[in-house]
């Protein structure tokens, strides 16, 4: 974040400074500073949810609607109502990929993706295990054994040892019940979408034709059915953090739960045991995946933890809710630990798209005041793409010792605030937007 500070015909500083930190001004004013999370929060929250299964729908969507909490919900768009894209395989006939199997051309680099994309497209139900366990052996370094799975799929289903399915079936979800337009009402709640793939695949084992397919046909169907808003953020798959898959992911979408470009954020996923209060970043994103035995106590030891300092990102990762998905949660646990987030007023829960969007607008804002002796006038301006990057950012601006009560303007948009009193001095917090004008003060009374 960029500061600076002045009269009003020059600047008499131009400094780099933490948001914690002031500069004085040769008015006798410090200056403005933006702070680390909004309305002064020590720390923020994001509730995520992967694979849209029904009750995280009908069961968890209520009890935080009731509290107030939003939520980003990754959802594999082919297993959604109405959706025109869904698993396929781009490439040859499945059969003649199938053939080469059977007929003992032993797998290798230059024809692994192609198969591993294909086994998946064998009329059998047993076929996406195949894929997806050859997936994990390929993330974990083992190759051969990788290979191995995938030829043992194509010839358990040629020796006729596989369970078989009608043409076209197993193509969605079973626990997958929502519609596009049940997303539309949910997303009017203040609920984030984002994108799970169109039909969660193991990203790192597919070539670039298929995998791109998943990726931008997701956010194509994302786009039409919900809007650009809900293009933000995306989870590949199975956590996957396989550099060819995060190259092209990024490139489609801005923020990414399975890893982040940006050098001020420090990362923890959650399968990692890493302290994040032992990170020196200016922020970290703590990743926590509560699974079925996970204690509720357990749970609200993270958001103790995340309040002892000021710079941490708690993302959760919930999948199955109330019996239905992978690893599910009760409703009793969720109301339990929601309601014990919700009394935190130190916390700051919003979806993974707007904590994103603070922080990088914050990291790269610059924000000077000047002070004429009878009003403030701040200016707030960054960088980014205004059309994506347009959340209000809560400001701290120090004021005269004569000033109590203060009118914050901007545009159309007029806030009054009261002056608090810390070891710093008299100051305001409040709310503005970059990029769209002059933030005027003036106190109110005097």
């Amino acid at each position: 974040m960029t500061t600076r500070c002045g009269g009003l015909r020059r600047w008499t500083a131009l400094l780099i400074v933490p948001s914690f930190l002031t500069l004085s001004c040769s008015s006798g004013i410090a200056q403005t500073t933006i702070e680390k999370w909004p309305d002064g929060h020590r720390a923020a929250v994001s509730v995520t949810y992967d694979g849209g299964t029904i009750n995280q729908f009908k069961v968890a969507r209520p009890i935080m609607n009731d509290l107030g909490l939003p939520a980003t919900f990754f959802i594999v768009t082919g297993d959604i109502g109405g959706s025109q894209y869904q698993r396929t395989f781009i490439g040859r006939p499945v059969s003649e990929v199938a053939a080469e199997v059977v007929d003992g051309i032993p797998t290798t680099t230059e024809n692994f993706f192609e198969r591993a994309g294909a086994v998946r497209m064998l009329p059998f139900r047993e076929a996406v295990d195949f894929h997806t366990r050859a997936g994990d052996l390929f993330e974990l370094g083992k190759i051969p054994e990788a290979y191995a799975m995938i030829e043992d799929g194509f010839k358990q289903a040629a020796r006729g040892l596989l369970t078989p399915v009608l043409p076209g079936g197993g193509q969605v979800n079973a626990d997958v019940e929502a519609t596009w337009e049940d997303l539309r009402v949910y997303a009017s709640e203040g609920h984030e979408f984002a994108s799970h793939s169109v039909s969660h695949a193991q990203h790192a084992i597919l070539d670039d034709p298929n995998m791109l397919y998943e990726l931008e046909k997701s956010r194509e169907e994302i786009l039409r059915f919900l809007g650009p808003e809900h293009t933000f953020s995306v989870e590949v798959p199975y956590g996957t953090e396989n550099d060819r898959v995060m190259s092209k992911m990024l490139a489609l979408y801005p923020a990414s739960r399975n890893r982040m470009p940006d050098d001020f954020l420090d990362e923890i996923n959650r399968w990692n045991s890493a302290d994040p209060v032992a990170s020196q970043r200016e922020y970290v994103q703590w990743q926590r995946g509560p699974k079925s035995a996970t204690p509720v106590e357990e749970m609200q030891s993270w958001i103790d933890t995340i309040v002892t300092r000021d710079n941490i990102w708690l993302v959760l990762v919930f999948h199955g809710v109330e019996g239905i998905g992978w690893e599910p949660k009760t409703a009793a646990d969720l109301e339990a630990y929601f309601e014990y987030i919700a009394e935190q007023e130190d916390v700051w829960v919003a979806t993974f798209r707007d904590v994103t969007r603070y922080m990088r607008q914050r990291m790269s804002a610059e924000v000077s005041s000047e002070f004429d002796g009878a009003s403030l006038r701040v200016h707030l301006v960054h960088p980014l793409d205004p059309a994506v990057y347009d959340y209000p950012l809560t400001l701290r601006t120090p004021v005269p010792d004569a000033w109590t009560s203060v009118e914050v303007s901007q545009g159309n948009r007029t806030q009054a605030v009261s002056v608090s009193h810390d070891g710093a001095g008299p100051h305001v917090q409040y709310e503005a937007f970059p990029n769209e004008g002059t933030i005027v003060l003036w106190p109110i009374g005097e």
